[in-house]
């Protein structure tokens, strides 16, 4: 049986439109979200599970973002979970990104982190909230 271990929330941003922070330098991911996840009294078998979003106002051309999220603290840490959209030229409205991704099976220590990034192939990419990232920690 599943044991629950510990739980956080990264909230940078709780509101669409609250917020206006532009990727300015292309392909170089940005921090949008940072987790602590506590190993207390963890059993066999740890697995984290996250999920979070990103909603970005894109430029009037193909753009392509993509989300990473590490396990550590610096975007040259392992990396446990990449995808990146792409959009088309019609797309006007901000862009809500969601995604989920695990982790299984990860070296303990007394505090395991993680780091979500975005990033953009083209420069005119600007967050607009909301934004959030979280994570939860399981055991057998």
């Amino acid at each position: 049986m599943s044991q629950f271990i510990d739980a956080r929330t990264s909230q940078n941003a709780s509101l669409a439109n609250s917020i206006a922070i532009p990727i300015l330098v292309i392909n170089t991911p940005q921090l949008f979200g940072q987790i602590g996840l506590i190993t207390d009294n963890i059993g066999a078998n740890p697995r984290v599970q996250f999920t979070g979003t990103v909603t970005v106002q894109l430029p009037l051309a193909l753009v392509g973002v993509t989300i990473t999220v590490v396990r550590g603290t610096l975007s040259t840490d392992p990396v446990i979970y990449s995808a990146t959209s792409t959009f088309s030229l019609s797309v006007l409205a901000p862009q809500v990104i969601t995604f989920s991704a695990s982790d299984f099976n990860p070296p303990i220590t007394p505090q395991l982190t993680y780091t979500a990034f975005i990033s953009s192939n083209l420069l005119g990419t600007i967050r607009v909230g909301p934004e959030n990232f979280e994570g939860s920690l399981y055991s057998d």
